[in-house]
């Protein structure tokens, strides 16, 4: 390497660190970059998933499990009903493009059926449950407005079941789960369960939607 192009490249790296200056993978991930996570839990995640895909100012969904422990958190264990998780997405957001309350809107309206006790369409099962875990106290007193709105305006027939508890810890589930609406649009549960959803986002909230 030519000694001018050697010192050069030592003079850059020391004015990055001067200047705090990071690589661009940490620079992404950093308290600077004003995104936000929500964890949803409302039934089957592949349908919940792709519902939060297609709404505007998210920018990342993962399919997960949450409210158990990290040595139990895979789909075999979970299926049991008996780990304690429930099938959940966490969401990554921005917040001056979509509001924690339109998340919720999403998930109440349009994600799942919140009246429906430890089940979703034909999944039943506590790890099918509708929880809400929220990660700070702002999330939590947002939640419980929303439901409490909800309550009073009489938006269902039936009680709301959805609870509002604090996030132990999120696991992504193996990778055959993610975007699975996406690359099996064809499979029956797919279409019978999960693409009305699409349907009922862009219909039902406009402005939210995302195509």
């Amino acid at each position: 390497m030519p000694l001018r192009m050697k010192w050069t490249i030592i003079f850059l790296l020391a004015v990055g660190v001067l200047f705090g200056a990071r690589p661009i993978g940490v620079l992404a991930e950093g308290p600077g970059n004003n995104l936000a996570t929500a964890v949803f839990s409302g039934g089957c995640f592949w349908g919940v998933d792709a519902v939060f895909k297609h709404v505007k100012g998210v920018s990342k969904v993962v399919s997960g499990y949450a409210g158990g422990a990290a040595d139990t958190a895979n789909y075999e264990t979970v299926s049991t009903g008996t780990t304690g998780h429930a099938e959940s997405v966490q969401i990554t957001f921005d917040p001056s493009k979509v509001s924690y309350d339109d998340l919720l809107e999403v998930f109440f309206l349009v994600a799942h059926d919140p009246t429906e006790l430890n089940r979703q369409g034909p999944d039943s099962g506590t790890q099918y449950r509708s929880s809400i875990f929220y990660a700070n106290d702002e999330q939590k007193k947002m939640a419980d407005d929303y439901i409490a709105q909800l309550n009073q305006k009489q938006s269902f027939s039936k009680p709301i079941v959805t609870k509002v508890v604090p996030l132990p810890g999120f696991y992504p589930a193996e990778a055959y789960h993610q975007n699975y609406l996406a690359l099996h649009p064809d499979q029956p549960y797919i279409v019978i369960n999960d693409l009305p959803k699409l349907d009922r986002l862009r219909e039902s909230l406009p402005g939210l939607y995302n195509q």
